[in-house]
Protein backbone atom coordinates (compact mmCIF):
# COMPACT_ATOMS: atom_id res chain seq x y z
CA UNK A 1 0.00 0.00 0.00
CA UNK A 2 1.28 3.54 -0.62
CA UNK A 3 1.88 5.48 2.21
CA UNK A 4 -0.75 8.76 2.11
CA UNK A 5 0.71 12.25 1.45
CA UNK A 6 -0.12 14.41 3.47
CA UNK A 7 -1.70 16.50 1.05
CA UNK A 8 -3.83 13.81 -0.25
CA UNK A 9 -7.09 14.40 1.66
CA UNK A 10 -7.17 17.93 0.51
CA UNK A 11 -6.36 17.39 -2.84
CA UNK A 12 -9.41 14.36 -3.06
CA UNK A 13 -11.55 16.70 -1.42
CA UNK A 14 -11.01 19.43 -3.94
CA UNK A 15 -10.90 17.45 -7.06
CA UNK A 16 -14.34 15.72 -6.24
CA UNK A 17 -16.03 19.49 -5.46
CA UNK A 18 -14.31 20.73 -8.63
CA UNK A 19 -15.93 17.29 -11.03
CA UNK A 20 -18.99 18.31 -8.75
CA UNK A 21 -19.43 21.50 -9.70
CA UNK A 22 -18.04 20.76 -13.49
CA UNK A 23 -21.01 18.09 -13.95
CA UNK A 24 -23.81 21.01 -12.33
CA UNK A 25 -22.81 23.27 -14.93
CA UNK A 26 -22.58 20.68 -17.71
CA UNK A 27 -26.31 19.03 -16.34
CA UNK A 28 -27.17 23.10 -16.69
CA UNK A 29 -28.63 23.18 -13.39
CA UNK A 30 -27.81 26.31 -12.38
CA UNK A 31 -29.58 29.57 -13.33
CA UNK A 32 -27.09 31.81 -15.70
CA UNK A 33 -25.94 33.96 -12.75
CA UNK A 34 -25.18 31.33 -10.42
CA UNK A 35 -23.11 29.94 -13.11
CA UNK A 36 -20.70 33.08 -13.52
CA UNK A 37 -20.67 33.15 -9.77
CA UNK A 38 -19.62 29.63 -9.91
CA UNK A 39 -17.17 30.81 -12.46
CA UNK A 40 -15.30 32.71 -10.50
CA UNK A 41 -15.17 30.20 -7.50
CA UNK A 42 -13.99 27.49 -9.89
CA UNK A 43 -11.22 29.50 -11.21
CA UNK A 44 -10.48 30.12 -6.90
CA UNK A 45 -10.61 26.29 -6.35
CA UNK A 46 -8.56 25.15 -9.31
CA UNK A 47 -5.80 27.45 -7.98
CA UNK A 48 -5.88 25.96 -4.39
CA UNK A 49 -5.60 22.81 -6.34
CA UNK A 50 -2.98 23.32 -8.31
CA UNK A 51 -0.62 24.72 -5.05
CA UNK A 52 -1.48 21.07 -3.19
CA UNK A 53 -0.20 19.12 -6.44
CA UNK A 54 2.74 21.33 -6.84
CA UNK A 55 3.55 20.94 -2.82
CA UNK A 56 2.48 17.27 -2.58
CA UNK A 57 5.09 16.28 -5.81
CA UNK A 58 7.48 17.84 -3.70
CA UNK A 59 7.17 15.23 -0.96
CA UNK A 60 6.36 12.00 -3.52
CA UNK A 61 8.49 9.06 -2.86
CA UNK A 62 9.61 5.96 -4.62
CA UNK A 63 5.87 4.19 -3.62
CA UNK A 64 4.08 6.70 -5.76
CA UNK A 65 4.86 5.15 -9.20
CA UNK A 66 4.42 7.27 -12.28
CA UNK A 67 1.47 6.75 -14.14
CA UNK A 68 1.64 8.17 -18.27
CA UNK A 69 -1.87 9.21 -19.32
CA UNK A 70 -1.69 8.35 -23.11
CA UNK A 71 -4.67 10.59 -25.15
CA UNK A 72 -5.00 10.00 -28.80
CA UNK A 73 -6.86 12.74 -30.16
CA UNK A 74 -8.16 13.43 -33.65
CA UNK A 75 -10.90 16.28 -34.49
CA UNK A 76 -11.85 15.94 -30.67
CA UNK A 77 -12.20 19.70 -30.16
CA UNK A 78 -15.95 19.09 -28.96
CA UNK A 79 -14.85 16.70 -25.88
CA UNK A 80 -11.23 17.06 -25.17
CA UNK A 81 -11.44 20.14 -22.88
CA UNK A 82 -13.64 17.53 -20.64
CA UNK A 83 -11.56 14.93 -21.00
CA UNK A 84 -8.10 16.60 -20.33
CA UNK A 85 -9.89 18.36 -16.82
CA UNK A 86 -11.19 14.50 -15.80
CA UNK A 87 -7.91 13.87 -15.62
CA UNK A 88 -6.19 16.62 -14.04
CA UNK A 89 -8.67 16.10 -11.62
CA UNK A 90 -7.95 12.64 -10.65
CA UNK A 91 -7.19 12.25 -7.04
CA UNK A 92 -3.92 10.30 -7.76
CA UNK A 93 -1.66 13.09 -8.75
CA UNK A 94 2.04 11.55 -10.02
CA UNK A 95 0.79 11.60 -13.40
CA UNK A 96 2.35 12.73 -16.72
CA UNK A 97 -0.09 13.44 -19.38
CA UNK A 98 0.59 12.88 -23.06
CA UNK A 99 -2.27 13.94 -25.79
CA UNK A 100 -1.29 13.33 -29.56
CA UNK A 101 -2.77 15.25 -32.07
CA UNK A 102 -3.43 12.84 -35.03
CA UNK A 103 -3.53 15.52 -37.65
CA UNK A 104 -6.46 17.31 -36.79
CA UNK A 105 -8.34 19.94 -38.91
CA UNK A 106 -10.27 21.59 -35.68
CA UNK A 107 -8.72 23.65 -32.81
CA UNK A 108 -7.68 20.00 -30.79
CA UNK A 109 -4.42 21.49 -30.62
CA UNK A 110 -5.49 24.61 -29.80
CA UNK A 111 -7.07 23.50 -26.45
CA UNK A 112 -4.48 21.01 -25.59
CA UNK A 113 -2.05 24.23 -25.99
CA UNK A 114 -4.04 25.90 -23.22
CA UNK A 115 -3.87 22.86 -20.96
CA UNK A 116 -0.02 22.67 -21.28
CA UNK A 117 0.51 26.58 -20.41
CA UNK A 118 -1.34 26.04 -17.00
CA UNK A 119 -0.28 22.66 -16.31
CA UNK A 120 3.49 21.39 -16.63
CA UNK A 121 2.24 17.90 -16.69
CA UNK A 122 0.42 18.07 -20.10
CA UNK A 123 2.68 17.41 -22.92
CA UNK A 124 1.43 17.75 -26.74
CA UNK A 125 2.86 15.79 -29.23
CA UNK A 126 1.55 16.46 -33.13
CA UNK A 127 1.86 13.96 -36.06
CA UNK A 128 0.41 13.41 -39.33
CA UNK A 129 -2.74 11.33 -39.44
CA UNK A 130 -1.63 7.71 -38.89
CA UNK A 131 -4.31 6.18 -36.73
CA UNK A 132 -5.19 6.07 -33.54
CA UNK A 133 -2.82 3.02 -33.13
CA UNK A 134 -0.25 5.31 -34.05
CA UNK A 135 -1.03 7.89 -32.47
CA UNK A 136 -1.22 5.60 -28.87
CA UNK A 137 2.42 4.38 -29.50
CA UNK A 138 3.99 7.31 -30.30
CA UNK A 139 2.96 8.54 -26.61
CA UNK A 140 4.04 5.29 -25.04
CA UNK A 141 7.01 5.72 -26.82
CA UNK A 142 7.95 8.95 -25.49
CA UNK A 143 6.46 8.44 -22.00
CA UNK A 144 8.37 8.05 -18.92
CA UNK A 145 5.72 6.12 -16.32
CA UNK A 146 5.89 2.67 -14.98
CA UNK A 147 2.78 1.85 -15.65
CA UNK A 148 0.27 3.51 -19.27
CA UNK A 149 -3.03 4.54 -18.56
CA UNK A 150 -4.74 5.16 -22.37
CA UNK A 151 -7.95 7.10 -22.39
CA UNK A 152 -9.88 8.29 -25.88
CA UNK A 153 -10.36 12.04 -26.14
CA UNK A 154 -14.08 11.96 -25.69
CA UNK A 155 -14.15 9.85 -22.66
CA UNK A 156 -13.86 10.57 -18.95
CA UNK A 157 -12.74 9.61 -15.60
CA UNK A 158 -14.08 10.00 -12.52
CA UNK A 159 -11.78 11.11 -9.88
CA UNK A 160 -10.65 8.32 -7.89
CA UNK A 161 -10.09 5.69 -11.38
CA UNK A 162 -6.10 6.23 -10.95
CA UNK A 163 -5.82 5.69 -7.55
CA UNK A 164 -7.60 2.43 -6.95
CA UNK A 165 -5.94 0.88 -10.29
CA UNK A 166 -2.06 1.59 -8.98
CA UNK A 167 -3.12 0.74 -5.41
CA UNK A 168 -4.69 -3.16 -7.01
CA UNK A 169 -0.84 -2.82 -8.79
CA UNK A 170 1.04 -2.85 -6.06
CA UNK A 171 -0.66 -5.12 -4.15
CA UNK A 172 0.08 -7.53 -7.21
CA UNK A 173 3.76 -8.87 -8.23
CA UNK A 174 5.03 -8.54 -11.79
CA UNK A 175 2.92 -11.27 -13.16
CA UNK A 176 0.16 -8.64 -12.53
CA UNK A 177 -0.08 -6.76 -16.07
CA UNK A 178 -3.18 -5.24 -16.47
CA UNK A 179 -6.03 -3.74 -14.05
CA UNK A 180 -8.98 -2.45 -15.55
CA UNK A 181 -12.40 -1.00 -13.78
CA UNK A 182 -16.30 -0.96 -14.88
CA UNK A 183 -17.66 1.87 -17.63
CA UNK A 184 -21.08 3.44 -17.88
CA UNK A 185 -22.24 4.94 -21.16
CA UNK A 186 -21.99 8.62 -21.14
CA UNK A 187 -24.01 10.68 -24.03
CA UNK A 188 -23.09 14.38 -25.15
CA UNK A 189 -23.86 16.04 -22.05
CA UNK A 190 -21.80 14.01 -19.67
CA UNK A 191 -24.86 12.40 -18.26
CA UNK A 192 -25.17 8.80 -17.24
CA UNK A 193 -27.38 6.39 -19.15
CA UNK A 194 -28.08 2.71 -19.69
CA UNK A 195 -27.20 1.31 -16.43
CA UNK A 196 -30.05 -1.25 -15.42
CA UNK A 197 -28.49 -4.24 -14.22
CA UNK A 198 -25.81 -4.28 -11.55
CA UNK A 199 -25.59 -8.13 -11.46
CA UNK A 200 -24.77 -8.15 -14.95
CA UNK A 201 -21.25 -6.36 -13.79
CA UNK A 202 -21.03 -8.74 -10.64
CA UNK A 203 -21.55 -11.90 -12.27
CA UNK A 204 -19.81 -11.63 -15.69
CA UNK A 205 -17.51 -8.42 -15.71
CA UNK A 206 -15.27 -9.91 -12.68
CA UNK A 207 -12.52 -11.92 -14.37
CA UNK A 208 -9.39 -12.19 -12.57
CA UNK A 209 -6.35 -13.99 -12.63
CA UNK A 210 -5.83 -15.99 -16.26
CA UNK A 211 -8.24 -14.83 -18.44
CA UNK A 212 -7.55 -15.78 -21.97
CA UNK A 213 -10.36 -17.81 -23.27
CA UNK A 214 -12.94 -15.41 -21.41
CA UNK A 215 -11.35 -12.44 -23.14
CA UNK A 216 -11.59 -14.45 -26.09
CA UNK A 217 -15.19 -15.24 -25.69
CA UNK A 218 -16.37 -11.21 -24.80
CA UNK A 219 -13.91 -7.78 -24.32
CA UNK A 220 -15.34 -7.73 -20.86
CA UNK A 221 -12.83 -4.55 -20.52
CA UNK A 222 -15.26 -2.79 -22.49
CA UNK A 223 -13.45 -0.05 -23.47
CA UNK A 224 -9.73 1.48 -24.20
CA UNK A 225 -10.12 3.83 -21.63
CA UNK A 226 -10.38 1.37 -18.68
CA UNK A 227 -7.36 -0.30 -18.17
CA UNK A 228 -4.19 0.25 -16.15
CA UNK A 229 -1.29 -1.37 -17.68
CA UNK A 230 2.09 -2.39 -16.26
CA UNK A 231 4.83 -0.93 -18.63
CA UNK A 232 6.64 -4.19 -18.98
CA UNK A 233 4.03 -5.72 -20.88
CA UNK A 234 4.52 -3.50 -24.00
CA UNK A 235 8.53 -4.70 -23.80
CA UNK A 236 7.09 -8.29 -23.96
CA UNK A 237 4.23 -8.14 -26.35
CA UNK A 238 4.58 -5.20 -28.33
CA UNK A 239 2.83 -1.81 -28.68
CA UNK A 240 -0.86 -1.37 -30.64
CA UNK A 241 -1.37 -2.93 -34.16
CA UNK A 242 -0.79 -0.57 -36.99
CA UNK A 243 -1.82 -3.15 -39.30
CA UNK A 244 -5.10 -2.50 -39.02
CA UNK A 245 -5.59 0.46 -40.09
CA UNK A 246 -3.46 -0.75 -43.58
CA UNK A 247 -6.53 -2.60 -44.36
CA UNK A 248 -9.13 -0.38 -43.09
CA UNK A 249 -10.09 -2.29 -40.12
CA UNK A 250 -9.80 0.05 -37.42
CA UNK A 251 -11.54 -0.63 -33.96
CA UNK A 252 -10.48 -3.48 -32.38
CA UNK A 253 -7.05 -2.33 -31.42
CA UNK A 254 -7.64 -2.11 -27.91
CA UNK A 255 -8.77 -6.16 -27.07
CA UNK A 256 -6.33 -7.36 -29.73
CA UNK A 257 -3.80 -5.46 -27.32
CA UNK A 258 -5.52 -7.19 -24.19
CA UNK A 259 -5.63 -10.79 -25.59
CA UNK A 260 -1.84 -10.11 -26.32
CA UNK A 261 -1.13 -9.38 -22.88
CA UNK A 262 -3.31 -12.00 -21.59
CA UNK A 263 -1.39 -14.35 -23.08
CA UNK A 264 1.45 -13.94 -20.70
CA UNK A 265 -0.01 -11.63 -17.52
CA UNK A 266 -2.79 -11.68 -15.27
CA UNK A 267 -5.61 -9.29 -14.69
CA UNK A 268 -7.42 -7.88 -12.05
CA UNK A 269 -10.87 -5.95 -11.81
CA UNK A 270 -11.87 -2.64 -9.49
CA UNK A 271 -15.48 -3.49 -9.00
CA UNK A 272 -16.59 0.03 -9.41
CA UNK A 273 -18.20 2.46 -12.09
CA UNK A 274 -14.89 4.50 -12.63
CA UNK A 275 -14.78 5.26 -16.24
CA UNK A 276 -17.32 7.19 -18.77
CA UNK A 277 -17.81 5.69 -22.06
CA UNK A 278 -19.21 8.16 -24.36
CA UNK A 279 -22.05 7.57 -26.63
CA UNK A 280 -21.82 9.62 -30.00
CA UNK A 281 -22.79 8.76 -33.59
CA UNK A 282 -20.22 9.02 -36.26
CA UNK A 283 -17.28 7.66 -33.26
CA UNK A 284 -15.67 4.71 -34.41
CA UNK A 285 -17.35 2.39 -32.13
CA UNK A 286 -20.23 2.95 -34.52
CA UNK A 287 -18.16 2.57 -37.63
CA UNK A 288 -19.49 -1.32 -37.70
CA UNK A 289 -18.18 -2.05 -41.23
CA UNK A 290 -14.28 -1.28 -40.34
CA UNK A 291 -15.04 -3.08 -37.29
CA UNK A 292 -16.47 -6.42 -38.65
CA UNK A 293 -12.96 -6.23 -40.96
CA UNK A 294 -11.37 -5.27 -37.61
CA UNK A 295 -12.49 -8.31 -35.43
CA UNK A 296 -11.92 -11.15 -38.45
CA UNK A 297 -8.54 -9.96 -38.92
CA UNK A 298 -7.88 -10.53 -34.68
CA UNK A 299 -9.47 -14.03 -34.43
CA UNK A 300 -7.87 -15.18 -37.91
CA UNK A 301 -4.58 -14.16 -36.37
CA UNK A 302 -5.32 -15.69 -32.49
CA UNK A 303 -6.77 -18.97 -33.72
CA UNK A 304 -4.02 -20.37 -34.90
CA UNK A 305 -1.76 -19.53 -31.98
CA UNK A 306 -4.24 -21.93 -29.54
CA UNK A 307 -5.47 -24.77 -30.99
CA UNK A 308 -6.63 -25.60 -27.45
CA UNK A 309 -8.78 -23.41 -26.97
CA UNK A 310 -12.51 -25.16 -28.07
CA UNK A 311 -14.35 -24.24 -31.50
CA UNK A 312 -17.94 -23.54 -29.32
CA UNK A 313 -16.25 -20.61 -28.10
CA UNK A 314 -15.19 -19.22 -31.16
CA UNK A 315 -18.58 -19.21 -31.99
CA UNK A 316 -20.09 -17.87 -29.47
CA UNK A 317 -17.36 -15.17 -29.52
CA UNK A 318 -18.50 -14.00 -33.19
CA UNK A 319 -22.01 -14.28 -32.17
CA UNK A 320 -21.78 -11.99 -29.66
CA UNK A 321 -20.27 -9.46 -31.68
CA UNK A 322 -22.71 -9.47 -34.64
CA UNK A 323 -25.05 -8.71 -31.73
CA UNK A 324 -22.85 -5.61 -30.99
CA UNK A 325 -22.39 -5.15 -34.29
CA UNK A 326 -25.85 -4.81 -35.34
CA UNK A 327 -26.57 -2.39 -32.49
CA UNK A 328 -24.42 -0.10 -34.35
CA UNK A 329 -26.29 -0.47 -37.86
CA UNK A 330 -29.89 0.44 -37.06
CA UNK A 331 -28.38 3.32 -35.54
CA UNK A 332 -27.05 3.88 -38.70
CA UNK A 333 -30.26 3.35 -40.66
CA UNK A 334 -28.38 0.17 -42.60
CA UNK A 335 -31.24 -2.25 -41.70
CA UNK A 336 -31.28 -4.59 -43.85
CA UNK A 337 -27.44 -4.80 -43.10
CA UNK A 338 -28.86 -5.79 -39.76
CA UNK A 339 -30.50 -8.07 -40.78
CA UNK A 340 -28.59 -10.06 -42.27
CA UNK A 341 -26.37 -9.74 -38.84
CA UNK A 342 -29.07 -11.25 -36.97
CA UNK A 343 -29.12 -14.09 -39.23
CA UNK A 344 -25.10 -14.36 -38.95
CA UNK A 345 -25.56 -14.56 -34.94
CA UNK A 346 -28.12 -17.01 -34.81
CA UNK A 347 -26.41 -19.27 -36.70
CA UNK A 348 -23.82 -19.07 -34.60
CA UNK A 349 -25.52 -19.66 -31.23
CA UNK A 350 -29.49 -19.63 -31.65
CA UNK A 351 -29.97 -18.62 -28.12
CA UNK A 352 -29.56 -15.13 -29.27
CA UNK A 353 -33.10 -15.44 -30.32
CA UNK A 354 -34.09 -15.52 -26.60
CA UNK A 355 -31.65 -12.01 -26.29
CA UNK A 356 -33.60 -10.45 -29.11
CA UNK A 357 -36.99 -10.93 -27.54
CA UNK A 358 -35.97 -9.91 -24.47
CA UNK A 359 -34.98 -6.43 -25.80
CA UNK A 360 -38.12 -6.55 -28.09
CA UNK A 361 -35.18 -5.78 -30.77
CA UNK A 362 -37.42 -7.31 -33.70
CA UNK A 363 -40.06 -5.67 -32.92
CA UNK A 364 -38.39 -2.17 -33.07
CA UNK A 365 -36.66 -2.83 -36.00
CA UNK A 366 -39.93 -4.23 -37.97
CA UNK A 367 -41.08 -0.71 -37.09
CA UNK A 368 -38.00 1.30 -37.98
CA UNK A 369 -37.80 -0.08 -42.15
CA UNK A 370 -41.79 0.75 -41.92
CA UNK A 371 -41.04 4.30 -40.62
CA UNK A 372 -37.80 5.09 -42.46
CA UNK A 373 -39.61 6.18 -45.82
CA UNK A 374 -42.09 8.28 -44.01
CA UNK A 375 -39.26 10.44 -42.28
CA UNK A 376 -37.26 10.76 -45.53
CA UNK A 377 -40.53 12.19 -47.13
CA UNK A 378 -40.23 14.46 -43.70
CA UNK A 379 -36.94 15.48 -44.72
CA UNK A 380 -36.39 13.86 -41.09
CA UNK A 381 -33.72 11.32 -39.58
CA UNK A 382 -34.57 7.72 -40.22
CA UNK A 383 -34.98 7.07 -36.68
CA UNK A 384 -36.27 10.75 -35.49
CA UNK A 385 -39.82 9.07 -34.08
CA UNK A 386 -37.71 6.66 -32.39
CA UNK A 387 -35.00 8.58 -30.64
CA UNK A 388 -37.28 11.26 -29.75
CA UNK A 389 -39.80 8.42 -27.86
CA UNK A 390 -36.84 7.13 -26.19
CA UNK A 391 -35.29 10.69 -25.34
CA UNK A 392 -38.41 11.12 -23.26
CA UNK A 393 -38.35 7.74 -21.89
CA UNK A 394 -34.62 7.88 -20.80
CA UNK A 395 -33.44 7.54 -17.52
CA UNK A 396 -30.00 9.54 -16.40
CA UNK A 397 -28.24 8.18 -13.34
CA UNK A 398 -25.08 9.71 -11.26
CA UNK A 399 -22.32 8.11 -10.38
CA UNK A 400 -21.99 8.03 -7.03
CA UNK A 401 -25.76 6.11 -7.38
CA UNK A 402 -24.73 3.88 -9.50
CA UNK A 403 -21.48 2.63 -7.17
CA UNK A 404 -23.88 2.32 -4.00
CA UNK A 405 -26.05 -0.09 -5.77
CA UNK A 406 -23.29 -2.44 -6.24
CA UNK A 407 -23.44 -3.32 -2.43
CA UNK A 408 -27.31 -3.39 -2.61
CA UNK A 409 -27.86 -7.40 -3.90
CA UNK A 410 -30.32 -8.16 -6.80
CA UNK A 411 -30.56 -4.80 -8.07
CA UNK A 412 -31.69 -5.75 -11.58
CA UNK A 413 -33.95 -2.68 -12.16
CA UNK A 414 -36.57 -5.06 -13.82
CA UNK A 415 -39.64 -2.88 -14.13
CA UNK A 416 -41.69 -4.89 -17.54
CA UNK A 417 -43.37 -7.98 -16.20
CA UNK A 418 -43.92 -8.97 -19.82
CA UNK A 419 -40.76 -9.20 -20.61
CA UNK A 420 -39.74 -11.37 -16.95
CA UNK A 421 -40.08 -14.70 -18.49
CA UNK A 422 -37.53 -13.62 -21.36
CA UNK A 423 -35.58 -12.00 -18.88
CA UNK A 424 -35.19 -15.12 -16.62
CA UNK A 425 -34.51 -17.77 -19.82
CA UNK A 426 -31.90 -14.99 -20.99
CA UNK A 427 -30.17 -14.79 -17.67
CA UNK A 428 -29.74 -18.59 -17.64
CA UNK A 429 -28.51 -19.52 -20.79
CA UNK A 430 -25.85 -16.63 -20.33
CA UNK A 431 -25.16 -18.13 -16.80
CA UNK A 432 -24.86 -21.39 -18.24
CA UNK A 433 -22.47 -20.43 -21.42
CA UNK A 434 -20.09 -17.98 -18.77
CA UNK A 435 -20.05 -21.34 -16.09
CA UNK A 436 -18.96 -23.22 -19.56
CA UNK A 437 -16.17 -20.74 -19.99
CA UNK A 438 -15.26 -20.36 -16.68
CA UNK A 439 -14.90 -24.57 -16.30
CA UNK A 440 -12.49 -24.38 -19.71
CA UNK A 441 -10.29 -21.96 -18.08
CA UNK A 442 -10.34 -23.88 -14.88
CA UNK A 443 -9.07 -26.87 -16.75
CA UNK A 444 -6.03 -24.91 -19.40
CA UNK A 445 -4.42 -23.45 -15.48
CA UNK A 446 -4.81 -27.26 -13.97
CA UNK A 447 -3.10 -28.42 -17.11
CA UNK A 448 -0.82 -25.14 -16.85
CA UNK A 449 -0.21 -25.96 -13.11
CA UNK A 450 0.67 -29.89 -14.05
CA UNK A 451 3.30 -28.93 -16.48
CA UNK A 452 5.07 -26.68 -14.40
CA UNK A 453 5.22 -29.00 -11.99
CA UNK A 454 6.76 -31.85 -14.29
Amino acid sequence: MPKASPFSYPIRFFSHLIFWLETLVNERLLRKETALLLEERYEWLHKILIYSVIASLNNMTKESPLVSVIVPAYNADTFIERTLNSILTQTYINIEVLVVDDGSEDRTAEIVKSFVEKDSRVILLEQKNAGVAAARNLAIEKSSGEYIAPIDADDIWYPQKLEKQVQYMLEGDQSLGLVYAWSVRIDENDLIFGISDIEYYKNFLTVEGTVYPALLYTNFINNASAPLIRRSCFKKVGFYNCKLKAHNAQGCEDWELYLRIAEHYKFRVVREFLIGYRQVRGSMSRNYLSMERSYNLVMAEFRPRHPEIATYIYNLSTSNFYIYLLEASQECGDYWNTVVLVYKAIKLDYTQIVRLFKRHFLMKLILKIAGKPIMHFMGLEHDYWYKAFKMRNKKFSKISDINCMIKIPNKTGRTNKDQQQYVELYERIQLQKWLRILQFLKQLNEQSTQLKEK
